[in-house]
């Protein structure tokens, strides 16, 4: 997964997201679908979202809906009217890797995205109570922050007002590998059949 993140974003693919200026707003990106958080939790996270963007009115959200209508319709009725929140269509590979470039941080129940988004310095803060992938927090690139509105709202404030903790989390070694995991397979393969 890490080699082809890398891969991609070595292209340096673009984000073109009508009306999201990044010359004007730091990004945050969010990926919400969990069975988990449906209801009471999507609410609560939507309103730590609204609350953020009160506090650092130089930040602006990036939130790609899931297709699920149980947690697009909350999102869209929550949030859909904010300026500087921008809901889109699943974005495709190279435009979510460009995402998570240009984002200054992840807030996401995604698995996946705990594993990528430290490969390309950003730090993750986990939309859930727990996580099956512990070793990104062990390592200090992924942050469990649960759905309640304060802890969500706390958390990212703090990334956005603290460079220190900013650089404690972009900075980390993600723990699910460096990008070399292709080639080491193939040396191994080449050395074996040699």
């Amino acid at each position: 997964m890490i080699d082809a993140l890398l891969s991609v974003a070595q292209g340096q693919p673009e984000l073109k997201i009508p009306g999201l200026d990044l010359s004007r707003y730091r990004l945050l990106l969010s990926t919400v679908h969990r069975r988990e958080n449906w209801g009471e939790p999507l609410k609560n996270i939507a309103q730590g979202f609204l609350e953020i963007l009160d506090r650092c009115r130089d930040t602006a959200l990036l939130l790609p809906l899931h297709r699920n209508p149980t947690v697009r319709e909350p999102l869209k009725s929550l949030l859909g009217d904010h300026p500087r929140v921008f809901l889109t269509e699943p974005l495709d590979y190279a435009e979510l890797v460009a995402a998570i470039a240009a984002a200054d941080f992840l807030l996401t129940d995604s698995g996946g995205l705990q594993e990528e988004a430290p490969s390309l310095g950003k730090p993750v803060l986990v939309l859930r109570q727990t996580t099956e992938r512990p070793e990104a927090v062990t390592a200090g690139t992924a942050k469990l922050v649960g759905t309640e509105t304060a802890d969500i709202v706390t958390a990212a404030v703090e990334l956005l007002n603290s460079p220190e903790a900013y650089q404690r989390m972009a900075t980390a070694i993600n723990p699910f590998g460096d990008g070399h995991a292709a080639q080491r397979i193939t040396e191994i393969l080449e050395g074996y059949f040699s």
